[in-house]
């Protein structure tokens, strides 16, 4: 039986959230009394070696995934986990050393590294080896896992079995998961797991964007294997081996009875009669949870309905020729001090404004509908909450600010200590239970890696290292998604496709769910529809000109979900990723939005992927454009989806640059990307200017440079970049009221002592400068609108902050990526501030605002501005500025900003202190090369 493992000095929630009080403790004692035996699995044979393939990074290869490598829990572990708060083993032996970084970087080096990360060294120790498993009895594979993480080695003789070990390992540490999302994937989730309103929200949010029938999903298995020769067909080989895997675990897991519980008590499978099925696991289930992690963290642009509201508000208020120049100085499309990760001044054209914009359809004023998703509502699905899940999941997926998050930080051997390039870097996937990646090694014939992989999808690492070389990736969010004005024919569901009257497509998905055990949740039901063009999915409905169109979003990923798959073989590849070259070229295979970065013994390099496509002369990305020919992506065919992509040359890119950085920030100059707010201040900033002057001076080691990520991740960016100014701006005069001057006081101190949220000692749980930390967060949506709404007009002001939310500080709900998920300061408009109040002070802005806006652009009444809000600001009560939550009572600022691992199944995490870092994070220095 798996071991247990008692509570940690993790802050445990003690009262189970996710399942209410269904059973007393006697009951839970006897139930679990009467299930520990089927847990029983066959004992793991002896292993006194382990196999591992050549590793060049000398020990120097570290890597951390919270919380934990397990993420499957018996029905009696999760009884245990609910009741008494403990985990299962290896369930969250990685969330602490995680959350002591926070602690415990100042004093870190390099020896200490691995207090915070695990070894990430090919192959375990013998007197390390945990477990030795032969899965299915086969005799070509075997999955050793270690004795301190329990991560799985998965080595094979062939390649057949090392990839059916890859997805035995996959099942036996998430099957719970990937049924989950391959049900999200279908928008089924709430048949599946209930109807609560979060599953609601959440299959509405992917089905949304990616409306597949099967047909479609196994067409896009058939077209990437038929378009990349032996490679595509190699893939095939190993997706079906990985099923196999994965099913042999479903069977072996349901026969002895040690199956995920969440099966059983979301009704599924019968605790005492084993009555009930786990469906086998079938090929086009990959496309499915493809779909969800590519429109998750790979799909940048859409927005141009939005971007055309904003646009129109702007003309009205000013005319068309101000109001246009209004428009663009806010949506800073290549800002001057934008901070770039290829900052050598190389161009990189993409997206940029045309000199003329041909076939924009902006649509007539008040003309705009959302297209409804979601019909005949019954029960539960009709509440208040449950449209309130919907209207979110609306806002989330039609959106430019998609989530990005991730960071990474590279710097050239020619700075380091040693001579060789180090790098700290990782996606920042948000933090769930369990948590959406796992890390494996998988040794194999024609593969040779360790690292992270999206749970489902583990047939190879997707993200982490191989024998002498470590790779990673950030969100790149260039537009790869267009947005047409199909004109409408014959009724509302027909259009013009090249002057032929055309029926759009319908696709329904119809949902039903009852009360269980896990989600008590009442009956309800509904019914989601999309329509889809030759063009996309119909988004909105609207009036150009007087004619009735639809407006549709294509993407050029849309029904190519799966072709990435090659460029994370090639990645695994040792015989083909070499060099930085190599690397490059690998990436180029990949049709998400990303950016990559690669590190060597001696070199460093960069890409940024995804299949951009070539428009039309005079489109301008940035706005909906008529669904014609003269304005179609170049060559684009539309019954495979397949256009005109821009070289890979076009794409930023950079071989042993003296450094990169990246979060999200832009990629390059002239290199336009979808979402607003890359200017002046971007939380890239925080890694730039730590990295810039650790290699100015010279000597960087792991430990400097993990240090430099780990102050940028408590650093609070409108404290460090912007609230100096503000202060500059209230400080020009004597500050005569008490209450404001307290205030300033507090602001300054804290600006002094590092402008961190950081707990005044390791578990205190508690901030130093609390009371600072309380008025920035009361003061910065107060201050925005006083300083910008009085001279853009309420109207303007709601356009524009539709485009940008106006703040993401770690205690936001209400940022694209929620409240209690770590990533902050994405998206906020402290360029905005920081730009205006420059002008205001008389300093020089490059890229400026169009006008000054603070006090109508007079010092004193900026001043006066400032002051007052502030002074309303200093006045609220930490209970108002953190009124609480189902997880936080009011008024408790850490708990408010801490970072929750989200359930996605039966078992419970504490909350850690925030941290604004990468959830998978390796720290890499290799010392040879083959």
């Amino acid at each position: 039986m798996p071991r247990r493992t008692p509570r940690t000095a993790l802050d445990r929630q003690r009262t189970p959230r996710r399942f209410p009080k269904f059973l007393g403790a006697a009951s839970i004692c006897a139930l679990i009394a009467a299930l520990l035996s089927p847990l029983t699995q066959a004992a793991a044979a002896d292993s006194t070696t382990a196999l591992a393939a050549n590793d060049y990074c000398g020990g120097q290869c570290s890597d951390i995934l919270p919380p934990g490598q397990n993420g499957n829990a018996t029905l009696a572990q999760i009884l245990l986990n609910q009741a008494f708060g403990i985990q299962p083993d290896h369930a969250e032996d990685q969330l602490g050393p995680y959350n002591n970084l926070a602690s415990g970087a100042a004093t870190l080096t390099d020896a200490k590294i691995n207090d915070f990360f695990n070894d990430a060294s090919f192959g375990v120790a013998s007197d390390q080896v945990a477990s030795s498993t032969a899965p299915g009895g086969r005799t070509d594979v075997t999955i050793v896992r270690d004795k301190k993480t329990g991560v799985p080695h998965i080595t094979g003789t062939t390649r057949y079995g090392t990839e059916y070990g890859a997805g035995y390992a996959a099942a036996q540490d998430r099957l719970w998961l990937m049924d989950v999302f391959r049900h999200v994937g279908r928008g089924q989730l709430t048949s599946f797991a209930g109807g609560a309103s979060s599953n609601q929200g959440l299959e509405q949010e992917f089905w949304r964007n990616a409306p597949y029938t099967e047909a479609d999903l196994q067409t896009q298995i058939d077209n990437a294997i038929a378009n990349n020769g032996a490679r595509g067909q190699q893939a095939l080989a190993d997706a079906n081996a990985y099923i196999d895997g994965i099913n042999a675990y479903i069977d072996a897991s349901d026969s002895g009875r040690y199956f995920p519980g969440e099966y059983v008590l979301t009704g599924h499978k019968d605790s005492i009669t084993n009555a009930g099925t786990i469906d086998h696991f079938k090929i086009t289930d990959l496309v499915a949870l493809a779909s969800v992690i590519g429109s998750l963290f790979g799909s940048g642009g859409g927005g141009e309905v939005n971007n055309a509201l904003s646009l129109l508000a702007a003309q009205s208020k000013y005319g068309v020729t101000e109001g246009t120049k209004v428009w663009e100085s806010f949506r800073e499309r290549n800002d001057p001090e934008a901070v770039l990760t290829v900052h050598n001044g190389e161009s990189f054209p993409y997206a940029s404004k045309p000199d003329t914009a041909q076939g924009e359809a902006l649509p007539d004023a008040g003309s705009v509908m959302q297209e409804p998703l979601v019909y005949d509502r019954t029960g539960s699905a009709a509440t208040a909450t449950a449209t309130g899940a919907s209207a979110t999941a609306a806002a989330t997926t039609l959106t430019s600010a998609k989530r990005g998050m991730s960071n990474a930080l590279v710097v050239s051997g020619k700075y380091t200590a040693s001579g060789h390039p180090i790098a700290v870097f990782g996606p920042q996937t948000g933090y769930f239970a369990p948590q959406l990646l796992m890390l494996q090694e998988i040794q194999g014939p024609g593969l040779s890696a360790r690292g992270a992989s999206f749970a489902g999808l583990s047939m190879y690492v997707e993200l982490g290292r191989g024998q002498d070389y470590s790779w990673s990736a950030t969100t790149s969010g260039q537009d790869i998604i267009d947005t047409y004005a199909v004109e409408l024919c014959q009724d509302d569901y027909h259009y013009l496709y090249h002057g032929t009257c055309t029926a759009m497509d319908k696709v329904e998905r119809t949902n039903s769910w009852k009360p269980t055990t896990a989600d008590g949740t009442a009956a309800g039901s509904y019914r989601m529809q999309v329509y889809r063009t030759k063009y996309g999915p119909v988004e909105y409905r609207a009036t150009v000109g007087g004619k009735k169109v639809a407006y549709t979003t294509l993407r050029s990923s849309y029904m190519h979900e799966a072709d990435s798959i090659i460029g994370f073989q090639m990645l695994n590849d040792p015989d083909y990723v070499k060099s930085p070259g190599t690397f490059q070229s690998a990436v180029q295979h990949i049709n998400y939005t990303f950016n990559w970065f690669y590190a060597d013994s001696s070199h460093t390099a960069y890409y940024n992927s995804g299949d951009n496509p070539v428009r039309a002369a005079g489109v301008d990305a940035e706005f909906p454009v008529w669904a014609q020919a003269a304005y179609e992506w170049r060559n684009w065919d539309p019954t495979t989806n397949t256009a005109s992509y821009t070289p890979p040359s076009a794409h930023p890119n950079s071989i042993d640059q003296d450094y990169y950085i990246s979060w999200n920030n832009k990629q390059a100059k002239d290199y336009t990307t979808a979402p607003w707010g890359d200017g002046s201040v971007h939380r890239g900033n925080l890694l730039e200017d730590r990295v810039k002057k650790l290699v100015a001076a010279g000597g960087v080691t792991r430990s400097s440079l993990t240090k430099a990520m780990a102050d940028a991740a408590l650093a609070d960016l409108r404290a460090e970049d912007v609230l100096p100014k503000l202060l500059k701006v209230i400080n020009s005069s004597t500050v005569t009221d008490t209450t404001a001057a307290a205030a300033v006081t507090k602001l300054s101190d804290w600006v002094t002592a590092g402008a961190k949220r950081k707990e005044t000692s390791a578990g205190s749980k508690a901030y130093a400068n609390a009371d600072a930390i309380r008025i920035l967060d009361a003061w910065w949506p107060l201050l925005v609108k006083a300083e910008f709404e009085p001279g853009l007009g309420t109207d303007l002001y709601t356009a524009f902050s539709n485009n940008l939310p106006i703040d993401e500080s770690p205690s936001a709900a209400h940022g694209p990526t929620g409240a209690h998920a770590g990533s902050s300061f994405q998206y906020g408009w402290w360029s905005y501030v920081d730009k205006d109040i420059r002008a205001v002070l008389g300093e020089s802005v490059q890229g400026g605002l169009s006008q000054k806006y603070c006090g109508g652009g007079t010092l004193s009444a900026c001043r006066d501005a400032l002051i007052s809000t502030l002074k309303t600001a200093a006045g609220l009560t930490a209970a108002q500025v953190y009124p609480g939550d189902d997880q936080c009572s009011a008024g408790d600022q850490w708990c408010a900003d801490s970072i929750v691992q989200r359930t996605l199944g039966g078992i419970k995490h504490g909350k850690i202190t925030w941290q604004n870092r990468p959830t998978y994070q390796q720290v890499v220095e290799y010392t040879s090369h083959r």
